[in-house]
């Protein structure tokens, strides 16, 4: 085979006679053999290899993108935007960014579970400072890859050590990376009613129904604060009555909080549901994002935590944890753990972090009141409370696929097709060109 290879490769350099000295039962046979390898026998591998479909959301920013028109509004992306449209980083972390090159720290590995400082930061940030969980230290917090990542981990943890049940029960709907996460670590995802797309609201009846009727010993996931992608949050008194039935039921709770004082603009506020949860007894597992509180997106800083029934038990779980990251990514990346500890440690700074979340958050809860106003002075007669009565960066409008194709077509506006919008993406520049549109399409 190599012979014939060769002889191909060389073939304009070699004389007749060459070609010559070779049996012609041989030339044909190697050449055929080169042949079928140079056809693709090593790439037919990979011909059921099928193209999968695009990312919805990064579609939409594609899209976006082409358009030329000078109005054009991407209301997809989930990411904050100041008035101005732009991307924002927060003065606090430009700060811990410059403490940090100071100190001219290496860049040495961080142990598998991440930053010190950083996951003990984070499970107080999370549990509160007077929490009883905390202070006993029956809790293991480990650092994962941001939201996703931190998910990712608690799956298989949860795919390896939770022997009761390979079920996991998502609110209906649920952000759409929670069904892949799951479903990918090997577990079962099955759903719960949560959304009244009648009322854009809550479903709390059919949630309560649902949950009541779940096998105990099963896996619930919950959205702390700013439920994504709906904005519909359950109030404190309901959040007792959930509680309630999944104490009841003995249910694992697994608590998604990516959005801790970037929903209401009160860290202590967004985390309330999981405190509760934990005071009362239920067993709680949890992943942090800090993407969206502290703008950190690229940097991947995230957290995953388990609260445990006492420090033994906590120290067996994080040996476990260990385990399962060292085959996945070893350790997590440093720089967003430094950023965010420096945050969360130094008062300064965390006192400044307050004050810049808030602001983002008081934002969004202005830009939703703004749309609603001029959604009011364009004569539109249906009822937008839910627009303010969501809570988070994302809002479900309640606008159809075909009003949501009419937006982008006839305004150059981009969304999901579901009709959820990221009311970060809106500024008081085009708040009332958007009410314009949308009143054209839902006239």
């Amino acid at each position: 085979m190599a012979l014939g290879v060769l002889l191909v490769l060389l073939a304009p350099e070699l004389p007749a006679s060459t070609w010559a000295a070779f049996p012609c039962n041989v030339i044909p046979s190697r050449l055929e053999s080169f042949a079928k390898l140079s056809q693709g026998t090593i790439s037919s591998w990979w011909s059921h290899v099928e193209m999968g479909p695009p990312d919805p959301i990064l579609g939409v920013t594609e899209a976006f993108k082409r358009d030329t028109n000078s109005k054009k509004m991407n209301l997809g992306v989930g990411a904050y935007r100041d008035d101005n449209g732009k991307p924002y980083v927060l003065n606090c972390v430009r700060k811990a960014e410059a403490m940090i090159a100071a100190k001219k720290m290496d860049k040495e590995y961080l142990p598998i579970a991440g930053l010190a400082d950083f996951t003990r930061a984070s499970a107080e940030l999370a549990l509160g400072e007077n929490s009883e969980a905390f202070k006993s230290g029956r809790y293991v917090t480990v650092q994962g890859i941001s939201g996703t990542g931190s998910l990712r981990v608690g799956a298989n943890f949860l795919q390896r050590f939770f022997k009761f049940s390979r079920d996991v029960y998502l609110p209906k709907p649920s952000w759409g990376n929670h069904t892949p996460i799951f479903r990918d670590a090997g577990l079962q995802l099955q759903a719960y009613r949560y959304y009244d797309p009648k009322t854009c609201s809550l479903d709390f009846t059919g949630a309560m129904e649902d949950i009541s009727k779940i096998p105990e010993k099963s896996i619930i996931l919950l959205h702390a604060c700013a439920h994504n992608p709906t904005g519909v949050d359950p109030r404190q008194e309901q959040w007792k009555e959930l509680a309630s039935v999944v104490k009841k039921r003995n249910l694992l709770a697994y608590f998604d909080m990516a959005y801790q004082g970037f929903a209401s603009g009160d860290i202590n506020r967004d985390a309330w549901a999981l405190r509760h949860f934990i005071e009362q007894g239920i067993d709680v597992v949890l992943s942090q994002s800090y993407a969206k509180n502290m703008g950190l997106y690229g940097e991947r800083a995230g957290a995953f935590t388990v609260i445990c029934r006492d420090a033994e038990e906590a120290k067996r779980v994080e040996s476990q944890l260990k385990i399962l990251i060292r085959p996945m990514y070893s350790n997590p990346p440093m720089n967003g753990a430094r950023i965010a500890s420096l945050i969360l440690n130094t008062p300064e700074l965390r006192k400044e972090w307050l004050v810049e979340v808030k602001g983002m958050a008081d934002r969004i809860i202005s830009m939703r009141t703004q749309l609603v106003s001029n959604l009011k002075k364009e004569g539109s007669s249906h009822n937008w409370q839910h627009i303010t009565d969501q809570i988070g960066m994302f809002c479900f409008t309640g606008l159809k696929p075909e009003q949501v194709e009419r937006l982008t077509k006839e305004f150059s506006i981009y969304m999901t097709k579901d009709g959820r919008i990221s009311v970060a993406g809106v500024a008081s520049s085009n708040v009332g060109y958007l009410a314009h549109a949308i009143h054209q399409v839902t006239k």
